[in-house]
């Protein structure tokens, strides 16, 4: 089971139950920290959820079911059942769309200021000229793809850095990743560097040429990773960076958490 605590109004976790068992008992963690799981209908104090560990906690001097008198450590975001909170296929795939979305309207601005409307308007022509010939509708679109490639080549740019920028970002995320809730990492859950980003939008032609099963392999992978995310070594997890906070360590601190 996944634990949440809430403290100072943040959420932190999710947290192994053993874990939060044993900071409880070695007083790590108070006994007033609301805590929360799926299928929990509200946020429940510790001392309520595990009564037992408050009770084989180490006692005070005056009140044994008083708070632990050891001082209460920074709790940690990023753990290990949060790394293994991988993102779902149908969740990826709506963020997806959403940043097709969002990418639409400067490809159609670009493709208009680049002759866009004409091009589409001569192929039209070379269409309707010959009419059920093979030959001519290949020469028509082979002209027409020709002179789009400066269009084709700026809006690629235009998808590559948006993607890099977004992922390598503070955010971890692009824009549909962020509204869906999820982010991208590396295996160990940390932010991407804009290198290894920028690795990651063309890898996804590979996931595409081979009929999308590259894509599709997010279904049934251990670590639900497409062709693209195993070749760059990233992660696709459920929260957002915002809600993760890297754990500081300090010459005072070496005992903190290490969930």
């Amino acid at each position: 089971m996944e634990i949440w605590i809430g403290r100072d109004g943040e959420r932190h976790g999710p947290y192994k139950e053993e874990d939060v068992r044993q900071w409880l008992r070695s007083g790590q963690i108070s006994r007033e920290d609301l805590a929360w799981y799926e299928g929990l209908a509200d946020w429940q104090p510790l001392s309520v959820l595990f009564p037992d560990e408050v009770r084989s906690a180490p006692p005070a001097a005056d009140n044994p079911y008083s708070a632990p008198s050891a001082p209460l450590q920074s709790l940690p975001q990023t753990t290990a059942a949060a790394l293994e909170d991988y993102a779902g296929f149908w969740k990826r795939v709506a963020a997806y769309i959403l940043d097709v979305i969002i990418l639409y309207i400067p490809n159609m601005l670009i493709m208009k200021a680049m002759g866009g409307d004409a091009a589409q308007a001569t192929l039209r022509q070379a269409i309707l000229a010959a009419p059920g010939d093979p030959h001519a509708m290949l020469a028509a679109y082979g002209q027409f793809y020709s002179s789009m490639a400066g269009t084709s080549l700026v809006t690629f740019a235009l998808a590559l850095l948006y993607f890099a920028l977004c992922e390598s970002s503070a955010w971890q995320a692009t824009v549909g990743k962020l509204a869906l809730g999820i982010r991208v990492t590396d295996l160990q859950g940390n932010r991407i560097s804009f290198l290894r980003a920028l690795g990651r939008y063309p890898a996804k032609f590979l996931s595409a040429i081979i009929f999308f099963i590259g894509f599709l392999m997010v279904a049934w992978t251990q670590r639900k990773q497409g062709l693209h995310d195993i070749i760059c070594s990233t992660l696709v997890l459920n929260g957002r960076a915002s809600e993760f906070k890297p754990i500081e360590t300090s010459p005072d601190k070496r005992n903190s958490f290490n969930a």
